[in-house]
């Protein structure tokens, strides 16, 4: 049930950003936009609840405290998009210089749950250089670099803070 809440609340939400100042009535969005907005947010509900349902995950209100989601915000704008800046200079030097050396990390990230790790993994992937490959059954991450700066392969190099950010965020 608390997937079902969560999921139509955000669907809500994000569909009233996308669709603010089209309408008159409620200042910003008419009524027929009001009730297309409650229709498709029950219809994404539904599908996130069957989602989440069959890969196993057991979510419950946690997800719902303002607290995880202020963190969560803090990391995006700030360590996720200073790293992201970084490496998509790093990336496009390399490219121009062609000083590659690439290869595959193993990351211990010690995390406790499943979603501390896709949190991980997804943004390991989106910084420009480095993708997860690979997840074992003690929450180890493989990572393959495009540049491995020393030869000892430790993992501040590859994730930096991102395996902090997820512990606060997940668990």
């Amino acid at each position: 049930m608390a997937v079902l809440v969560v999921s139509f609340i955000f669907s809500m939400i994000f569909y009233l950003a996308l669709t603010a100042g089209s309408g008159t009535a409620f200042y910003y969005w008419s009524s027929s936009e009001l009730i297309t907005g409650v229709f498709f947010s029950l219809i994404a509900a539904v599908l996130a609840k069957k989602l989440i349902g069959s890969s196993g995950i057991k979510p419950g209100w946690q997800f719902m405290n303002p607290i995880r989601w202020v963190k969560f915000l803090v990391f995006a704008f700030g360590p996720f998009l200073y790293n992201l800046t970084k490496a998509n200079i790093d990336v496009a030097g390399r490219v121009i210089t062609g000083r590659i050396d690439p290869g595959i990390v193993k990351v211990n990230t010690g995390l406790k749950n499943d979603f501390g790790l896709m949190l991980l993994a997804n943004s390991v992937t989106l910084t420009p250089g480095t993708l997860s490959v690979d997840a074992d059954s003690k929450r180890n991450l493989y990572v393959h670099c495009i540049n491995l700066e020393n030869k000892d392969r430790k993992c501040d190099n590859v994730c930096g803070s991102f395996i902090k950010w997820a512990r606060r965020i997940t668990e």
